[in-house]
């Protein structure tokens, strides 16, 4: 994956995220038949795409993080504005 790929990545939400990462994973399964049958001469492929399924992971684990920063933030501010 290349960093502009990765960069559009970032822009998209944690439901897109795990549609590709479901697509990503019918890929592997692709490329696992494909070695076995002796048709992928590449066989970095599911390597590749493992690496890459735990990046996407990795951001959907980011944007749940920082979406609960936030919320804590906000209910902060608000037993502030209380008192």
């Amino acid at each position: 994956m290349k960093r502009k790929e990765f960069n559009d990545l970032r822009e998209k939400n944690a439901q897109e995220l795990e549609k590709i990462v479901l697509g990503k994973k019918l890929e592997i399964e692709k490329a696992k038949m494909k070695i076995i049958g002796g048709k992928e001469k590449n066989l970095k492929v599911r390597k590749n795409l493992a690496q890459e399924i735990a990046k996407i992971l990795t951001l959907i684990r980011e944007k749940e993080i920082i979406e609960g920063l936030e919320a804590k933030n906000e209910e902060g501010k608000k037993v502030e504005k209380n008192k």
